[in-house]
């Protein structure tokens, strides 16, 4: 038995055309990778060790369809012995979705009893699929020999991509709930949102859906234009499927011991009020007396200004604003440098002259700054003025 299977497989490999041996590489290597790191992700590194169970549980879904659809290549699990034991998982892919999102955000997450209703689809695929299978062992090339649900439901399910565009639609409905979750996600006591943290999270959700759309898409062109017989996209669908679950396991992994929020100290109504007052002064000090066009301003220095302590000023800035010293004073720093642009009179001065002019002290902190608030580069502040000018 040991020599039989390799040497199968050895003379089927032989006879594979080029694009199939490469497509078999691909999707093994995606499969491979999404094991690996899905054992890897499902230890336990941190407070967020939930969210990256579930991450883990996409993986290694992933992979099992991705190695399903590589012992198809090869001739297995069509109407054989592993076409009984490799059942369809489809209809999870959705539901770990949302939960590896929402889990990512929620401090402390658990399961609560409520949310097991979204694992429904799967029982249900699962209960389904035996079902049908098993008319294979009744079936003897007659409608007559199978029951009415039997005949019908092979039909439904086997004849029609129904499968198939439940699985999309399913994915889709629940990377909207999870883009959802994201987007209203708000700190919660004792914890604050780190918005750069689930940057990755909102761009791979983003792919997944549009890549349902576009399969769910071409199966109904199939079903409705070609009498659903070409089957032309399932390489392509898995080739992508490997692609994502590569993509997906490499961030993973990169970011399996980050957290999403971090905990902040929660202060009394006293305190709270105390920090208000800093916020006032400082905000007065920064509009009224443009502290930060000095450009050797420190903390020290700020709190001077104030007349509090350094760390007062700290918490301030982390408990009011959200902000780092540095971040805070730079974003009056850009807008100053926006200010000094639409005013016709600095039009002979370059864009890092009238940085330095903001409280910049080098070109390499005004790149630094521009491109970590505004997410752009230096010269769009200055086409973006150019722009403006130009609508007046």
């Amino acid at each position: 038995m040991r020599t039989i299977v390799p040497s199968m497989f050895f003379s089927i490999f032989k006879e594979m055309k080029t694009s199939e041996i490469l497509l078999i590489i691909l999707l093994c290597i995606g499969a491979i990778q999404g094991i690996i790191f899905g054992i890897i992700l499902w230890q336990k590194y941190n407070s967020n060790y939930i969210a990256n169970r579930f991450l883990s549980a996409i993986l290694l879904f992933f992979s099992y369809r991705l190695i399903v659809e590589t012992l198809k290549i090869f001739g297995l699990g069509r109407y054989d012995f592993w076409y009984h034991v490799l059942l369809e998982y489809n209809w999870i892919y959705g539901t770990l979705i949302f939960f590896f999102a929402k889990s990512y955000v929620t401090p402390n997450f658990r399961l609560k009893r409520s949310d097991y209703i979204h694992f429904l689809p799967v029982f249900i695929e699962f209960v389904w699929s035996n079902f049908i299978k098993t008319q294979n062992f009744y079936w003897d090339g007659t409608r007559e020999s199978l029951s009415w649900l039997g005949y019908w439901g092979y039909v439904v399910w086997m004849r029609y991509p129904t499968m198939y565009i439940i699985s999309g639609a399913l994915i889709i409905f629940y990377a909207f709930k999870a883009q959802k979750v994201l987007i209203n996600k708000h700190d919660v006591e004792g914890f604050r949102i780190l918005p750069e943290k689930i940057r990755w999270i909102k761009r791979v959700i983003q792919v997944v859906k549009i890549f349902s759309f576009l399969y769910v898409g071409v199966v109904l062109i199939d079903f409705f234009f070609f009498g659903y017989t070409y089957n032309f996209y399932a390489h392509p669908v898995f080739i992508g499927m490997a692609i994502i679950t590569y993509w997906l396991g490499l961030e993973g992994f990169s970011r399996r011991k980050e957290s999403a929020f971090k905990p902040i100290a929660i202060v009394s109504d006293k305190e709270k009020e105390q920090l208000n007052n800093i916020a006032s002064k400082l905000e007065a000090k920064m509009k009224e007396e443009l502290l930060y066009k000095n450009p050797e301003l420190n903390l020290s220095v700020l709190s001077k200004q104030l007349e509090v302590k350094p760390y007062l000023v700290t918490k301030c800035l982390n408990t009011i604003f959200n902000k780092k010293f540095n971040d805070y004073i730079n974003e009056f720093r850009i807008e100053e440098v926006k200010r000094l642009l639409n005013d016709s009179k600095n039009d002979n001065f370059t864009l890092l002259g009238l940085a330095y002019d903001a409280g910049f002290n080098s070109k390499a902190s005004f790149n630094r700054a521009v491109k970590k608030i505004t997410g752009k580069s230096p010269s769009s502040l200055k086409l973006e003025s150019l722009k403006g000018q130009l609508k007046k």
